[in-house]
């Protein structure tokens, strides 16, 4: 957890409780997840009760409150993608890193979640690792694409 880049994005929206949504998204993506020590840290600069910072960071999907590995992996299972082999692949995934939707493996390396539809229906089944998208991935290309981020 880099403690100064968190500290930074505190002072700056410090006493602006409108900022909260942003805020912890911002602290999401510099640390992958939120701890509960900086969420007492975003409530006392934000000057937002604890309980409001709380029902935000739980309410929404985008938000872990448990550590992440360093890439998230994420599967489409919305109809389109369903139809095109998303389960197999997602298994595939399983497989390979032996982590089921909502875990992180012991190395801290991959997070691995379902999603719904991302828009991206014609390229299905959709696989989105550390934010690049792979599109019409068959369950034997996907050890290949999880290998680029060893």
């Amino acid at each position: 957890m880099n403690n100064d880049k968190i500290e930074q994005i505190l002072n700056e929206h410090q006493g602006q409780a409108g900022a909260l949504i942003k805020v912890l998204m911002e602290i999401q993506e510099e640390n992958k997840w939120l701890p509960r020590e900086v969420l007492v840290q975003v409530s006392e600069k934000l000057e937002v009760p604890l309980s409001r910072v709380l029902r935000i960071a739980t309410i929404y999907k985008t938000f872990s409150l448990t550590p992440k590995g360093r890439y998230q992996v994420n599967i489409c299972t919305g109809t389109a993608c369903q139809v095109r082999g998303s389960q197999q692949v997602l298994e595939e995934v399983q497989k390979l890193t032996g982590i089921k939707p909502g875990e992180t493996d012991p190395d801290m390396k991959f997070s691995l979640e379902t999603v719904n539809c991302q828009g991206c229906c014609s390229l299905g089944p959709l696989v989105e690792i550390d934010g690049k998208t792979h599109g019409k991935t068959a369950p034997a290309e996907i050890a290949d694409a999880l290998k680029k981020y060893e």
